[in-house]
C-alpha cells in the first residue's frame, strides 16, 4: 500500500508532461488504390495487406502521429519542408499543420498549413473509403498535402479524429480530412490567396470536417 502515493504522483507526472507536449493519437496509413480494399478487407483480422505501389523514401512504420496542438507549442520552428506555390515539394515533410482560420469571401472556416497556404478538396475524389483522383498533371497544379511516413501532423481548431491518411498511387502519403484528400493550389502564392476555389466547380477550400467551404451570400 505504501506504493501508491509514488505510483499516483508518476501518474500526474505523466499527465503534465502530455498536456505541455499535447494530447496525440496514432493513425494507420491506408491504401487509396480501390484495387487493393479487398485484400484489405480480407486481412482485416490479421496483418494488413500489402500495398502493391511503392513505399515512401525513408520508410516508415506505416503510420502517422496527430497532434492536438500546434506545432508551436510543440517545439518545432519553420515549416516542416513545407513548400509554397509553384515550389516542387520533393519530399514529403517531415510534419504538416492544420490550422482552421475564416476568411471574409468565405462563410465558414477553412483549413490553412504551416505557410497559410489554403487547402482544397476535389469532388471527383471519394472519402468513403478516402481515395485520390487526382494524380500527374493534375497533382503538378494541385500539389497532394503530403507527409513522411512515421511523421507528425498538429492541429489547430481541428478534430483530431478527422484526420486520416492514404497512400497515394506513387507511393506518397498524403493528409485527408473528413475522408478527403487535401491538396494545395499551385497558383496560390500568398498566404491568405483562395485562387483554388470554385476552379471547375470541383475544387473547394476544406473545411476542418471535410466538408466543402463557399462563397459567403
Amino acid at each position: 500500500m505504501a506504493s501508491t502515493p509514488i505510483r499516483r504522483g508518476a501518474a500526474v507526472l505523466l499527465c503534465a508532461a502530455a498536456l505541455l507536449s499535447g494530447c496525440g493519437k496514432t493513425i494507420t496509413i491506408t491504401d487509396s488504390d480501390s484495387k487493393q480494399q479487398p485484400a484489405a478487407t480480407t486481412a482485416a483480422t490479421s496483418a494488413p495487406a500489402a500495398s502493391s505501389a511503392p513505399a515512401p523514401a525513408g520508410g516508415g512504420n506505416g503510420q502517422l502521429e496527430v497532434v492536438d496542438s500546434t506545432a508551436a507549442q510543440n517545439g518545432k520552428t519553420g515549416n516542416g519542408g513545407t513548400v509554397i506555390g509553384v515550389a516542387i515539394q520533393e519530399s514529403p515533410p517531415v510534419w504538416v499543420q492544420l490550422a482552421a482560420v475564416t476568411s471574409p469571401p468565405l462563410n465558414k472556416p477553412h483549413l490553412i498549413n504551416i505557410n497559410q497556404a489554403a487547402l482544397y478538396r476535389f469532388d471527383k475524389d471519394t472519402a468513403k473509403p478516402s481515395k485520390s483522383n487526382c494524380n500527374d498533371d493534375c497533382a503538378a497544379k494541385w500539389p497532394p498535402v503530403t507527409i513522411q511516413e512515421g511523421g507528425a501532423v498538429y492541429l489547430a481548431g481541428v478534430d483530431p479524429k478527422q484526420v486520416g491518411a492514404i497512400r497515394r498511387e506513387d507511393g506518397t502519403v498524403q493528409i485527408t480530412v473528413g475522408g478527403w484528400p487535401a491538396y494545395r493550389f499551385a497558383k496560390d502564392k500568398l498566404p491568405g490567396d483562395l485562387n483554388g476555389q470554385g476552379v471547375g466547380g470541383t475544387w473547394f477550400a476544406l473545411g476542418p470536417d471535410g466538408k466543402q467551404v463557399v462563397a459567403a451570400k
